[in-house]
């Protein structure tokens, strides 16, 4: 079944599509099967094929690596998503696979099957509780619910970042030499994200603050702007710029950045995208609502060197040596 991820939903909206899968679990004592339900953005996902019924081999890098299978004009690589969980998957005839791409990766993830496409606003996503944070590898970045059950929301790219140990290493281009530290607001609501983001740019001398949504975010700027105004300066001369994922609860990145861009007074505060979701076919989006970069993942390295030429641009005498 091929998905239509060109996705009707302009961004600013604060609304997202979600594809529900689930994951039916055995209780090792009991045998009782119980159903999880979970769900990633549409826009990461291809299609949805039967499974061949793969099985795991002794020499996998990972447990969860199932090997490969061909699709078309590619090599899919498989992983089982119950394993990278850690649960102890029932048996089922009618597994698929969910082919998604992002990162510039397509990878297929093995579940017991898919349920449908729902739409939802940001504002009805929960972060996970603190029992959620630490169960299942740390990969539940959400929830919401729907109808009568909840849907926890995994961060598919936290699989793929700790199966890859060459992500984020690659080396840095020098940026631009300053006279002081920029100051930069990173808004993620991946633990492991916003750390990286963190390290790398405080290795380029920025002063670093974090936020897990949107809407923290957006709450800053605008006490950021009232302090501005009380004292007749810019806002810039409080703050350099904003780094900011797309996909986040309660306050999307598009919906942050369109509030941003759309005040007279907060505009010349520089926000860059940097997600999963920016490529070719979704950057018009970033576009749209005015965001002054975007960066995707696999540009890791790039993000410093960036964030620095936005800022310069507000503050040119700062540069000592010309980017």
């Amino acid at each position: 079944m091929a998905l239509d991820n060109d996705i009707l939903l302009e961004a600013g909206t604060n609304e997202l599509e979600i594809i529900e899968f689930f994951l039916d679990e055995r209780d090792e004592n009991t045998g009782v099967v119980s159903r999880g339900y979970y769900g990633v953005n549409v826009a990461k996902a291809l299609e949805v094929i039967e499974s061949p019924k793969l099985t795991s081999y002794d020499s996998a890098a990972h447990p969860c690596f199932l090997g490969t299978i061909p699709l078309r004009d590619i090599i899919l690589p498989v992983l089982d998503l119950s394993t990278w969980l850690h649960m102890n998957k029932a048996a089922n005839s009618f597994e698929v696979i969910l082919v998604t791409e992002f990162n510039k990766t397509i990878t297929g993830f093995l579940v017991s099957g898919v349920t449908q496409i729902h739409r939802v606003n940001w504002k009805d996503v929960s972060p996970p509780s603190h029992y959620l944070e630490r169960m299942n590898a740390n990969c539940i970045t959400s929830m919401v619910q729907i109808d009568d059950h909840f849907t926890l929301l995994l961060d598919l790219e936290k699989v793929l970042t700790e199966l890859d140990p060459d992500f984020a290493t690659e080396e840095m281009p020098a940026p631009p030499d300053v006279q002081r530290n920029f100051t930069a607001l990173i808004v993620d609501d991946s633990t492991i994200l916003r750390h990286m983001i963190k390290q790398r740019l405080e290795e380029a001398r920025f002063d670093i603050s974090t936020l897990n949504n949107g809407e923290d975010a957006w709450n800053f700027v605008k006490q950021l702007k009232s302090k501005a105004e009380a004292e007749g300066k810019r806002v810039v001369d409080y703050f350099d710029i904003i780094i900011s994922d797309i996909e986040m609860p309660r306050m999307d990145g598009y919906t942050l950045t369109k509030h941003i861009k759309d005040d007279p007074v907060l505009k010349d505060i520089p926000v860059i995208l940097f997600s999963s979701l920016i490529n070719d076919e979704l950057r018009h989006k970033g576009l749209s609502v005015g965001a002054d970069d975007q960066v995707s993942k696999p540009e890791f390295a790039t993000l410093a060197s960036r964030a620095m030429r936005l800022i310069l641009k507000n503050h040119p005498d700062l540069a000592t040596i010309a980017a």
